[in-house]
């Protein structure tokens, strides 16, 4: 397995970063916080996102998307975490294409894959009921109604919720078996919280009572529902971990420059040899980071039966290698590190933040060592 880029991927990775650096900086996101905006994305960027082709990367061209596969939505994702971009791109691109590609009929990815591919929709996943990750843990009942169901239950932050035109429910059937619904959030029943979370985006937390749900709101194509469940948390955990991967390395490219530039008893704090033992440990930490994560992106593409353990790996990995380099960084910056003038601060709530969707590094490490036989 190769872990050097082909041209394509080189392509799209350095496209993608200058066109985020142009379009989406820190500032865009400082700009969201400071305005209260509801939704905590900006809906330009998300088209512009779409004309740039990146909205159908995980979609087949049958249904107007370019079908890149995994591995080049992970690379579209670590310059959107370089960049603190606020997007639905996970959510939605990655996320919502793949629930459809994986459980969809054929008449619902014909409805939906290409407003994805378009940029035309925002989807939230609906997925975790309790304060930390548990994917067995879904209370949430799907109750057969005549043709239909009948949906009651609560879901907790969910990653774009609050500015969702659909929603993917977990939800259990009468069977005990967990599967996923379409859910609009405008139906009778459903009712929406806004959440403003440390790192200045806006999940939701959503509750079900009593939703009257037609037949075809389950995605029923899947010969079984809860592997592709699981599947798609695979996929969500990996791409996360892109996300988690760009977060870590941009937060230790401005740690380098200002340790280059900062001065102490006349010499650059950076020629100290405890600041460089530091920064050689997070290099390193980084390295094997952006391993684990190209190793599990391109497992899904390539061999999908090997790859829970991978992602599990890379979502751990990245997660905790994330959260030190910005630790570490706010270390290095000193006191002016906690201050809102520096962007350092911003890239360690992102990794907070972020490292607990689908698990954080304990979860993850933990799954490690059950798919592994400890």
């Amino acid at each position: 397995m190769s872990f050097v880029l082909n041209e394509e991927e080189t392509m799209l990775r350095d496209g993608a970063q200058q066109f985020l650096e142009e379009q989406a900086p820190v500032t865009a996101l400082r700009a969201l916080r400071d305005s209260g905006d509801p939704v905590g994305f900006s809906r330009d960027l998300w088209a512009a996102m779409a004309e740039m082709g990146w909205c159908g990367i995980l979609v087949g061209e049958d249904h107007g998307g370019v079908d890149m596969g995994c591995a080049a939505a992970g690379l579209v994702l670590e310059q959107i975490g370089r960049n603190l971009a606020a997007s639905p791109f996970l959510s939605t691109a990655v996320l919502g294409a793949s629930a459809f590609n994986l459980a969809g009929t054929d008449a619902q990815k014909a409805a939906w894959l290409p407003k994805i591919a378009a940029g035309e929709t925002v989807i939230a996943l609906a997925l975790d009921e309790r304060a930390r990750h548990n994917p067995s843990h879904i209370t949430t009942r799907a109750a057969k109604d005549g043709n239909g169901f009948r949906l009651t239950g609560a879901k907790r932050y969910a990653v774009n919720g609050a500015g969702a035109d659909l929603l993917i429910v977990a939800a259990r059937t009468e069977d005990e078996r967990i599967n996923l619904f379409l859910v609009s959030p405008e139906a009778a029943g459903v009712t929406r919280t806004s959440r403003r979370t440390l790192d200045s985006h806006v999940p939701a937390d959503i509750t079900f009572e009593d939703v009257k749900l037609d037949g075809d709101a389950l995605l029923s194509g899947a010969e079984d529902s809860e592997a592709a469940y699981r599947h798609l948390l695979d996929i969500g955990r990996a791409a996360q971990a892109a996300e988690a991967l760009g977060v870590g390395q941009k937060a230790f490219d401005l740690t380098l420059d200002y340790i280059r530039e900062r001065e102490q008893f006349g010499a650059p704090i950076g020629s100290f040899q405890g600041m460089q033992h530091r920064a050689a440990h997070l290099y390193g930490e980084l390295e094997l980071a952006r391993s684990l994560v190209r190793r599990a992106l391109t497992t899904l593409d390539t061999q999908p039966a090997q790859a829970p353990l991978w992602c599990a790996a890379a979502k751990a990995k990245a997660t905790a290698v994330s959260r030190l380099a910005a630790a570490e960084g706010i270390q290095m910056y000193g006191g002016v590190g906690m201050t809102d003038e520096y962007d350092i601060g911003l890239y360690y709530k992102r990794a907070q933040a972020a490292g607990e969707f689908l698990g954080d590094d304990a979860f993850n490490a933990g799954e490690v060592a059950r798919m592994s036989g400890y």
